[in-house]
């Protein structure tokens, strides 16, 4: 709750306006019942002002109308936009929570559940406030409001209010504490059914291969049945909820009470109409809290939720005077060691360099962590022992934003945004890039000649993660991006993976011109990149077992020679004989 309240004192107008008008409107209601039973004891007792009476009290009644109906119009509209702006504040906090989690954080968490909490849970944070929270401060003020009327009238009329209050509180007590689990239980249940659902629209093409619509559609039917008696559980608490029958009750004793103080003369006929219409008025706070309460319950569940997910502490730390500066692009790795979570280390006690401007090559059998290394230069992952230094600096050292925007990475999995060719290509620069900017790295990936065949051309929109496109063509814009941010360190983990041999010839000079000056890690299994870098580092199970040029490591190297077996003869260096060498293998590639 003290989430949600800071989230709403920002806003001091609209909940003054909002708590003000309740106010002022349940105060107005309370004078209602006054004037009727005046006007019963003016007809009652008669006499030649009685007309005249009778008109004031009707002009009365009708101001009081107007006047309370203007301020639920304004206590209506305050707390609406209280809630509306609770629900973007909190939908923004938790995006750019979501943004500043690690890689390791994001691989735990499921995209559907997340998605629950960021429409679903978000969305019951406004309803919680509107109707709940309005309901609920109309409501209780109608509950004391009329206390201080009917003490007005006679002290002695609130024994019987009073104690249906406390019966009331307690009672309302006791559902909430059984409403809570059920309420959480209906919120979780919501969460695993979106989840399930959408592993199953991410995963269609497999579900369709696989011919497993019915296993998938009898997991969907338990996930919603489940979801579905969570509902019918939060009925059953409802239906149990005494007070509105309480009030039947209260209202009984009241009248008797009433009748017995009119009976005795403390009371005239007008006093106790007024009393009674008092006393109905605690009639919608009774009925309503059924409602509202349950609102309120599951706005609190939810706000605990998505505070689940914004405290979870980040394994990646932020300084906050980070350092700052253009990389030269030196990198050097200080027994690295690196494992995901508790399970065993996917690197062992790295310890390599690569000096400014070098091609370095890191190949190794499926598994053995090549891409996982990638990942640690931008530090999408931290260490777990031993550091990396980039300029010398290491990278837990840097602020993150300056050290990855100097970083591009190009992996097999092309990750493209539902959104034009031209915004696809100059994501890495934002608003920054000019149309020209992004047609002349189009043209240097070999992407131009497609894109003008687009129907739109640089402002087609592709489909979500480029869906509409081929690998060929994914991989092109990715390293269309990747040339227009001039990075000083770039890393190409088997970027050309899904492109033909004529257009990789093409890409690959492109990529040799921008390459001048800059540090690369190149993943690969195609011995025609391979050749070419200055330096292979050969990985086998998480250790570096052996480093050198690629002529080196064909001659003294066992272990190099059998991951490039099967494909192709190439002679080895120095011995004159043919030794089965792949020339694209990537067929035995992968990624760790």
């Amino acid at each position: 709750m003290r989430w949600i309240w800071s989230h709403v004192r920002r806003h001091p107008l609209q909940l003054t306006g909002f708590l003000g008008s309740s106010l002022v409107m349940v105060v107005l209601n309370g004078m209602v019942p006054g004037l009727t039973g005046r006007a019963f004891d003016v007809v009652l007792n008669g006499g030649g002002g009685a007309a005249r009476a009778l008109g004031l009290i009707s002009l009365g009644l009708l101001a009081i109308v107007v006047t309370r109906g203007a301020f639920d119009v304004v206590a209506r509209l305050s707390g609406e936009v209280l809630a509306k702006r609770l629900e973007r504040d909190a939908r923004d906090e938790l995006y750019v929570s979501l943004l500043g989690k690690s890689q390791t954080f994001h691989n735990r968490q499921r995209v559907g559940d997340l998605m629950a909490r960021a429409a679903n849970d978000i969305r019951q944070l406004s309803a919680m406030i509107n109707p709940g929270v309005d309901l609920i401060v109309d409501s209780g003020l109608t509950g004391l409001v009329p206390l201080f009327f009917i003490a007005a009238i006679d002290p002695r009329l609130l024994l019987v209010p009073c104690l249906f209050g406390v019966v009331f509180v307690i009672a309302l007590r006791h559902y909430m504490r059984r409403l809570n689990p059920v309420a959480t239980r209906m919120r979780e249940e919501f969460g695993d059914l979106n989840a399930g659902l959408n592993e199953a629209v991410r995963g269609i093409e497999v579900i369709k291969v696989t011919a497993q619509e019915d296993q998938e559609r009898r997991r969907f039917r338990a996930r919603a049945r489940r979801y579905r008696d969570s509902f019918a559980a939060n009925g059953l608490v409802q239906a149990r909820y005494l007070p509105t029958l309480l009030f039947a009750f209260a209202m009984a004793g009241a009248l008797w009470h009433g009748l017995y103080l009119q009976a005795a003369g403390a009371l005239t006929i007008g006093e106790l109409v007024a009393f009674m219409g008092l006393m109905g008025m605690l009639g919608f706070p009774t009925s309503i809290s059924i409602f509202t309460f349950s609102l309120v319950q599951i706005g609190i569940v939810s706000s605990r939720r998505i505070l689940s997910i914004m405290n979870t502490e980040t394994e990646l730390g932020q300084r906050a005077d980070g350092h700052t500066a253009p990389i030269g692009g030196s990198i050097v790795f200080e027994n690295v060691t690196f494992g995901y979570g508790d399970g065993d280390p996917v690197l062992r006690d790295l310890t390599f360099a690569v000096r400014p401007g070098e091609t370095v090559a890191v190949v190794g059998e499926t598994g053995s962590g090549k891409s996982t290394l990638a990942k640690l230069v931008p530090r999408i992952y931290d260490v777990t022992a031993g550091r990396i230094l980039v300029d010398g600096v290491d990278v837990r050292e840097w602020d993150l934003d300056s050290l990855r925007s100097q970083i591009s990475t190009i992996e097999q999995d092309i990750v493209l945004f539902s959104r034009s060719v031209a915004e696809n290509i100059a994501f890495g620069l934002g608003q920054r890039a000019d149309r020209e900017a992004v047609v002349r790295a189009a043209e240097e990936a070999q992407a131009a000649e497609f894109v003008g065949e687009l129907d739109e051309g640089y402002d087609t929109v592709i489909g979500e993660r480029g869906i509409t496109l081929s690998g060929g063509q994914r991989q092109r814009l990715a390293i269309a991006r990747a040339l227009l941010t001039n990075p000083a360190i770039l890393v190409l983990d088997d970027s050309t993976s899904a492109i033909d041999s004529a257009t990789e010839d093409r890409i690959q000079q492109a990529i040799d011109r921008v390459l001048d000056g800059r540090t690369t890690l190149l993943i690969t299994h195609r011995l025609s990149q391979i050749r070419w870098a200055d330096k292979v580092l050969l990985l086998r199970r998480g250790e570096l077992v052996d480093f050198g040029t690629h002529d080196e490591l064909i001659a003294r190297s066992r272990l190099y020679r059998r991951i490039f077996a099967h494909y192709d003869e190439v002679d080895l260096p120095g011995t004159g004989a043919a030794d089965p060498v792949v020339a694209v293998a990537g067929e035995q590639g992968g990624h760790a």
